[in-house]
């Protein structure tokens, strides 16, 4: 078994990738299920074998502890946490070559609460890896970029299993802008030459520092263009998880 929590802020196309993902593995004759970890969302694009709405209901916390719809969210993910054991037998149930793990639309919740490295390391021993969404529409202002990188490396300190990054919505963009967003995660000099120019004052100072910072940790960031719509990407997303599962490598592409 291998389970992939998909992460990203929200927006980012989180269910609608674990959507398409989890259709693509079945295409592919692989044994997959796909997990609800959002205790507050509405509708979803896909059905979960396993949905965490059963466990806990964001309309009774508000009601019995007169939490308004953050406060219950955030009370949920604890609950959530005491039930780790009993989700976890209910995985090892499914017995499922790969489990898809779809993370809160605010993720905040999941990644920066002390109950989600708690979670993720109780839901199972089997390998693991993260999948980081970039929203490439958020992503196009090279600013927001390096935020989003800021973000990734954050998780990647939380929980500090293996970490993919996924360009997500490719579709909703000209190539040309594809490209430059991809050609950034390759080249960190790009990057900085467009902070140059795109950039003033303090923003354009903000980013360049920002940029130095991150590089000078190492972590590598390449993204895979990602499409949920056409399912463009999916191939090289699956090739990047079967490395992590044959040689353990923490960032990949």
């Amino acid at each position: 078994m291998f389970i992939v929590f998909v992460i990203g802020t929200a927006g980012s196309g989180k269910s609608l990738f674990t959507s398409a993902y989890s259709e693509w593995l079945k295409v592919e004759k692989q044994d997959v299920a796909a997990i609800n970890l959002d205790p507050g969302v509405l509708a979803l694009p896909y059905t979960p074998d396993l949905d965490i709405r059963d466990y806990v209901n964001i309309e009774s916390l508000m009601n019995e502890h007169l939490l308004g719809p953050n406060g219950a969210l955030i009370a949920a993910a604890d609950l959530i946490a005491e039930q780790v054991k009993k989700l976890s037998r209910e995985i090892e149930e499914l017995k499922a070559d790969i489990v898809l793990v779809d993370t809160p639309g605010q993720m905040e919740l999941f990644a920066f609460r002390a109950s989600g490295p708690y979670i993720a390391d109780g839901l199972t021993k089997e390998p693991k890896a993260i999948t980081y969404l970039f929203d490439s529409v958020f992503s196009l202002n090279p600013l927001n970029y390096v935020a989003n990188l800021f973000l990734s490396a954050a998780v990647y300190n939380r929980f500090l299993i293996p970490q993919i990054h996924v360009l997500s919505k490719s579709d909703l963009l000209p190539q040309e802008q594809v490209d430059r967003i991809i050609g950034w995660s390759v080249d960190p000099e790009m990057l900085t030459m467009d902070i140059d120019n795109q950039l003033k004052g303090t923003k354009r100072l903000l980013g360049l520092d920002m940029t130095h910072a991150i590089h000078r940790l190492g972590l590598r960031f390449l993204l895979t263009p990602v499409s949920s719509k056409s399912n463009d990407g999916m191939t090289k997303i699956n090739a990047a998880f079967e490395r992590i599962l044959t040689g353990g490598t923490k960032f990949t592409d």
